[in-house]
């Protein structure tokens, strides 16, 4: 029979795995956006580029960027769990609307698509959906956010 301390040590570690799986994919894509890494366009052109192809406004542009970069930190750290977990189901709410849905479901491994799916953004959707529910669990710096 399970007590419900090891239960509870379960389930903070399943949060932990969570924001940490969340973060690291996330991440360098804020990366691109706002340091240019990994052959990203960078903050100067990431705006421009958002507005043109998608009809984002340049304000939201950059907050699609502060989420990107700043919400994983956010999610490693375990501070401000729920309302960074927010922006990222916003964020990638948004890209599976704005850029993907267009493409169909599946992810292009084989490039046989014009473009990539949503099947990335709704893993990365339910694991924030997730940690907004439950919150950054007793391995973060704020327990509970």
């Amino acid at each position: 029979m399970r007590t419900a301390s090891r239960s509870w040590a379960a389930t903070d570690v399943a949060l932990l795995v969570l924001r940490l799986g969340q973060a690291i994919v996330l991440w360098p894509h804020g990366a691109q956006k706002a340091l240019g890494w990994f052959h990203g366009p960078g903050l100067a052109a990431i705006g421009p580029v958002l507005h043109t192809h998608y009809g984002v406004p340049i304000p939201l542009a950059y907050l699609v960027v502060a989420v990107e970069f700043l919400a994983p930190i956010a999610l490693v750290l375990g501070v401000l769990t729920r309302l960074a977990a927010l922006g990222i189901f916003v964020d990638m709410a948004m890209a599976a609307i704005l850029a993907h849905a267009r493409n169909g479901f599946f992810m292009n491994f084989g490039g046989h698509q014009a473009g990539e799916g949503v099947e990335y953004f709704l893993y990365a959707c339910i694991i924030a959906l997730a940690l907004m529910i439950a919150g950054s669990g007793r391995f973060a710096l704020l327990p509970k956010t």
